[in-house]
């Protein structure tokens, strides 16, 4: 009979994408690996596979769990347009803080690897598109409630924010204060998302 793993595969996998968040995917050896890990060469790559299959698995896991996220963000706020705007200043409370402002793994990993992987550029492609149409369907129900014009091109809009909120997280990491940032995701929404008095004008 085989032996039943030792170990939490989900700790593992958090702890290994963490490792290549913090440093990159170049930058991470196998020795860190093992280290954040706690497992040996052997049992790293019999349950996970080479470096390279580790990574993958772990940026997958990673998007899917962000992509989860995302929808609950956008279908659960009381009116769409509230949760649109808020989809601009999210990323400033996670990368603002004393830690590190690591941005996006899967903004960061595709600067680094889209070139050279093409299964890494296909998958932010299709994450990237994923959550286009997400919002793209947020954007909808903000025509449905009155709080965007009908003419609105929901997918055009819907690129147009993510596009915004991608550059949140890329000026968070250069250690742009959140007074700042916080004004420039308003400022941002302000003009993509610009808000409707009750006669139905612009305002």
């Amino acid at each position: 009979m085989a032996r039943p793993r030792a170990f939490d595969e989900t700790q593992v996998l958090n702890a290994v994408r963490d490792q290549f968040w913090n440093a990159g995917y170049a930058a991470t050896s196998l020795e860190d690996l093992m280290r954040v890990s706690g497992l040996g060469k052997g049992s790293l790559y019999a349950a996970f596979g080479d470096k390279r299959q580790l990574f993958l698995r772990s940026l997958r896991r990673y998007t899917e769990g962000n992509q989860g996220h995302l929808r609950r963000a956008l279908t659960e706020a009381p009116r769409a347009i509230d949760a649109l705007r808020t989809l601009l200043e999210a990323p400033i409370g996670e990368g603002a803080g004393s830690g590190a402002r690591r941005g996006c793994l899967l903004a960061n990993s595709t600067c680094e690897l889209g070139n050279a992987d093409p299964d890494v550029l296909a998958h932010a492609h299709e994450t990237y598109e994923a959550s286009t149409a997400l919002i793209a369907d947020c954007v909808c129900r903000a025509q449905d409630e009155g709080d965007l014009p009908a003419e609105t091109d929901p997918i055009a809009l819907a690129r147009a924010l993510l596009a915004a909120q991608q550059g949140i997280v890329f000026m968070s990491r250069t250690g742009m204060d959140t007074a700042t940032l916080t004004a420039t995701a308003r400022s941002l929404a302000d003009r993509l998302l610009p808000t409707r008095s009750s006669d139905g004008t612009d305002g």
